[in-house]
């Protein structure tokens, strides 16, 4: 055990520790999250670019009386090590264990679950004016990145805080990245802070002391008027002030001192304030340092090299999209791409390189990525929007009404769709299905392997409206090859012919599918098997099909079953009144919490055994 990290066991531990100790406290906690995010994967850079933040936030506010709220929540490592969570920082990530994310029902020193971008200023707004309408007296941090300011919803809040005149801080955590490298006017102004001086503001006192006299009233309107045009000349800060909020910085987010020294100086002024730190992403493991983007999120990895400790041949899902829309590419010239701080993490990077005006990454923005996308289809182009399906849920409005209300052409690649393991609930992509499926004229692909993610990627740039391809993290099943069938629109794809029973599956449950059917014919069970395909429109006439010769209909979904492909088989074999019985295997509909994809598969009962004893009972 580190000398000094061993002393801190409980929350407000670490005021106790001297501050020339300090930096070697910082060493010591970026020795154990490397330690433990190197065995069991993480956000790697974000949180190794935070601790001297962290430790300065950690001594100026009082837990939990106090509250301080993580954007995204990526970054919150060093807060766990110093809120009692020590000891059981090893389980991070690993089922049973500590969350990678804030969470409240895991101390209640993490003030809000977080896991999305540019909430924490809205948070921090309601939770002080909260704590003024009760009479507390709290001190109410928000922590946001570089990254996060690209979203619309946080420039909604500092409009709203600066109005309010609540006594709320923000410390911007700069370090010019989010997943992905930042972009955008926000990127260039912040780059313009960075070089500015800082500079004094006048005092609220010396402003109520001249404006108590006429004489000393046109005195102070002379003095802020020549303080406002030096400003807008010397200091671009001046934009925070325009919102309402008092600016502080740069400050050097690696000197602890100057943070706190930043942090107390913030106290003592009336309204919103915004620090302006700057980190950098990485810091202090020299492979994270020079590629940030990779080491956001990693898997195991060995420290000596930087290298995962697993690595596969075969193509992940991911890069079977980026070089199949790359090819896809070469020869339509009207396929633009679109994402949102997520150019790496889902595969655009060769096809950046390869065609660089045409693709664009608009930062942490999902729903201005959709609507550039309509406007975008709407001039004859073909976009396709890359997101995570945990992210795409932002812009739920956006689709519905600017994409599918114009029947526009606009292609949505789901990344990390279905179960996505260790990041947890704010994670997981299990609902995407059930939200567009009831979507009119949206069309729902899923593939069960990478070559029908070639081939569905190829058909979905043909339709005339809105189409979205879903597809899970990690690495397709080598083994499997894609059906023959060609792709046709609401046609499932049927791979084994058996009686009495049918199972249609849809995305990458096949193997499990096809290893209860081996079980089940030990039980001289022969189940006929369907590759769905299609969540919606879904293949009617082939379950029409099955009328006569089968009985029971299971459906098998990564999904929720509230609103899912299943549901809607179900709903309408009910409607056409068919003798068959609809028996929906799914995802719970409840928020799942992180864990590996085999064990979140089992709870799921997504896995072989759990879908042959849900054919069993159905028979």
């Amino acid at each position: 055990m580190t000398e000094l990290l061993s002393l801190i066991n409980q929350p407000n531990d670490v005021k106790a520790i001297p501050e020339e100790k300090l930096p070697r406290l910082a060493a010591e906690i970026r020795k154990e999250i490397l330690l433990t995010v190197s065995k069991n994967g993480g956000h790697l850079a974000s949180n190794l670019g935070a601790v001297e933040l962290t430790i300065a936030l950690h001594r100026f506010l009082t837990f939990p009386e106090d509250k301080l709220i993580w954007d995204v929540g990526h970054q919150c490592y060093t807060h766990k090590l110093l809120t009692g969570r020590r000891d059981v920082f090893d389980t991070l990530r690993r089922e049973g264990g500590i969350s990678g994310f804030p969470k409240r029902e895991e101390s209640e020193c993490d003030a809000f679950d977080t896991g999305h971008s540019s909430t924490s200023l809205s948070v921090a707004a309601g939770m002080a004016k909260a704590r003024d309408l009760k009479g507390e007296k709290n001190r109410i941090v928000a922590v946001i990145g570089d990254g996060s300011l690209s979203g619309g919803m946080a420039y909604e809040a500092l409009n709203n805080i600066g109005r309010f005149r609540t006594n709320v801080i923000v410390v911007l955590n700069d370090n010019e990245m989010s997943i992905s490298k930042n972009v955008g006017g926000i990127a260039n102004y912040l780059g313009h802070l960075r070089m500015s001086q800082g500079y004094l503001n006048l005092k609220d006192s010396v402003e109520r002391t001249l404006n108590r006299t006429n004489i000393g009233e046109v005195l102070a309107k002379g003095i802020k008027k020549t303080k406002d045009s030096i400003r807008q000349i010397m200091i671009p800060g001046d934009f925070f002030e325009e919102m309402g909020l008092t600016y502080f910085g740069p400050v050097d987010g690696h000197n602890i001192g100057d943070v706190t020294t930043a942090l107390q100086a913030a106290a003592k002024v009336r309204g919103g304030v915004l620090i302006h730190v700057i980190t950098k992403k990485g810091k202090g493991y020299s492979f994270a340092e020079a590629e940030p983007s990779r080491y956001h999120g990693i898997g195991p990895f060995r420290l000596a090299t930087g290298l995962p400790r697993e690595q596969s041949k075969v193509p992940s899902y991911t890069e079977v999209f980026g070089s199949e829309i790359t090819k896809l590419a070469e020869t339509n010239r009207s396929i633009v791409c679109i994402t949102a701080a997520m150019a790496d993490g889902t595969g655009l990077n060769e096809f950046a390189f390869r065609f660089r005006k045409r693709c664009f990454d608009v930062g942490i923005a999902e729903e201005h990525a959709v609507t550039f996308a309509a406007g975008m289809a709407a001039s004859g182009l073909r976009p396709v929007v890359c997101i995570y399906s945990t992210f795409l849920q932002r812009a739920y409005d956006q689709i519905l009404h600017d994409v599918c209300l114009q029947k526009l052409p606009v292609v949505f690649a789901i990344d990390r769709a279905g179960i996505v393991p260790h990041d947890g609930e704010t994670h997981q992509g299990l609902f995407d299905i059930a939200f567009l499926r009831t979507m009119p004229g949206m069309t729902v692909l899923a593939p069960s392997c990478g070559e029908e993610l070639r081939k569905m990627l190829a058909y979905a740039l043909t339709v005339d409206g809105p189409v979205a391809v879903r597809y899970p993290k990690g690495t397709p099943d080598s083994a499997l090859a894609g059906s023959d069938a060609p792709i046709e629109s609401g046609r499932c794809a049927e791979l084994v012919r058996g009686s009495k029973v049918a199972v249609s599956f849809l995305g990458t449950l096949r193997s499990a599918v096809e290893t209860a059917a081996e079980e089940l014919a030990k039980d001289g069970i022969t189940p006929t098997i369907a590759d769905a395909r299609f969540a919606a429109p879904f293949d009617k006439d082939w379950i029409r099909g099955l009328v006569g010769t089968h009985d029971v209909l299971v459906t098998v979904e990564e999904g929720v079953g509230e609103g899912g492909y299943g549901a809607a088989v179900a709903a309408w074999v009910e409607e056409e009144q068919l003798p068959l019985r609809v028996v929906t295997i799914a995802a719970p509909d409840a928020f799942l919490t992180h864990g590996s994809r085999e064990a979140l598969v089992r709870k799921c009962g997504l896995d072989a055994a759990s879908v042959a004893d849900r054919i069993r009972g159905a028979l």
